[in-house]
């Protein structure tokens, strides 16, 4: 099923084929997700297609840059990012989702993004 997905100001719109249904969305609690506190799901990265405003997306990364993060540069929703835990998925924000009310699938399953592997010293 293929979904709009736009931010506040509409500056923003992508085409999403979600690889899971709203009710699947899940919330992390790394250092960046749990101040965001966005639930998300999964969308393949063939599978989301920027329809408008690429110039108003900006990107947000930190540590070791695999986990990309975009944004609205004028409303400042977050509208996806690109998984740390899997780059060959995107994470898209499900209140973004054109018709989505996150309140009708809480509560939501939890990963442990404070525990990543990639985190861990050898």
């Amino acid at each position: 099923m293929t979904q709009k997905l736009t931010c506040h100001c509409g500056s923003v719109e992508l085409s999403v084929q979600l690889s899971e249904h709203p009710s699947k969305a899940r919330m992390c609690d790394c250092s960046f997700c749990r101040r965001r506190a966005v639930p998300n799901v999964d969308v393949a990265l063939d599978d989301l297609t920027i329809v408008k405003g690429h110039e108003s997306l900006t990107l947000y990364t930190w540590g070791s840059g695999t986990a990309k993060h975009y944004f609205c540069r004028n409303c400042g929703i977050y509208t996806h990012h690109q998984r740390r835990s899997n780059p060959n998925v995107y994470g898209v924000n499900i209140g973004a989702l054109e018709g989505v009310n996150p309140a009708d699938y809480a509560p939501f399953g939890w990963v442990d993004g404070i525990n990543h592997p990639s985190d861990r010293k050898t």
